[in-house]
């Protein structure tokens, strides 16, 4: 059970809507929450390859700047708002060339299979840090893989057609084909000292507003080039409800309401814990 590919390049999408949605609502209000370029095409932040790990990998609690609350200055220390984040990762089985645009039919093709990916986040340290660059430290300390490729042919039978484009996109992105995955998803949460399991996240990758291959084609369409094994994440997979929310930030709005698990309450991760995404996991 070892990492399956040497991850050559990493890259994080944020690729439904919901999430993208709610996570805005959290930290700029429901009026702005969504950013104007949201709509018209997907948007992510290059991650670390030198913390991509297997599922069962420990996981430290990062140390770095965040503004506690109502306070105005910040302060250094571990975080204290450590959350997981459930997604699908995408494995690439075909180069490119640099100065080469793929199309969204190109890109498909390039697709060797997926895995189960946890983007581990620090919340208090990304929220401080995010803006102008986007995330740095605060999802530079972990992400996790399941030991498996589930490969693009054995995912053949579940394709379907993605949610319909709220505003319509540049030709570029058009998807002809049924590009999206009927593939269900849940995490559970184990907490500290806790025998049993409690799913908190039941989910589907049907709700992913741009699929894996309009991510790719967006991510070489200015010429990057794109390498065999580089790792494409989704972003957070979450629905229209809250059950199918998945990650913390969006299950406690913000910390603001604590979830019961196993008598216990949790707003974010706690040593000890242990978080299950499929059954890619890992403790902190």
């Amino acid at each position: 059970m070892l990492m399956p590919v040497r991850v050559a390049g990493y890259t994080d999408f944020n690729g439904a809507r919901q999430h993208a949605f709610n996570a805005g609502s959290i930290l700029r209000g429901p009026d702005r929450a969504l950013p104007a370029n949201w709509l018209h095409m997907p948007i992510a932040y290059n991650g670390r390859v030198s913390t991509v790990c297997v599922s069962g990998t420990p996981i430290r609690r990062p140390l770095g700047q965040f503004l506690p609350q109502g306070g105005e200055r910040p302060v250094f220390g571990p975080s204290r708002r450590l959350d997981f984040e459930l997604e699908l990762g995408t494995i690439l089985g075909v180069p490119s060339r640099m100065g080469e645009p793929l199309s969204v039919a190109e890109a498909d093709a390039m697709i060797f299979g997926h895995v189960l990916l946890n983007d581990w986040s620090a919340r208090d340290i990304q929220a401080w840090e995010t803006v102008p660059l986007g995330p740095f430290l605060g999802k530079a300390f972990g992400t996790s893989i399941s030991p498996w490729v589930v490969t693009r042919a054995a995912l053949e039978p579940f394709r379907i057609r993605g949610p319909e484009p709220e505003l319509p996109l540049l030709p570029y992105l058009h998807a002809t084909a049924p590009l999206h995955h009927d593939i269900a998803l849940e995490a559970a949460l184990v907490t500290a000292g806790a025998a049993d399991e409690a799913v908190i996240v039941r989910t589907n990758t049907r709700h992913l507003y741009y699929a894996p291959a309009q991510m790719l084609a967006q991510h070489a369409i200015g010429g990057c080039r794109m390498d065999v094994c580089d790792l494409i994440g989704s972003g957070t997979v979450s629905g229209p409800d809250p059950s199918s929310w998945a990650c913390l930030l969006e299950i406690t709005r913000g910390g603001r309401e604590a979830l019961q698990v196993a008598g216990l309450r949790r707003t974010y991760l706690e040593d000890g814990d242990w978080c299950v995404v499929g059954r890619n996991q890992a403790q902190i």
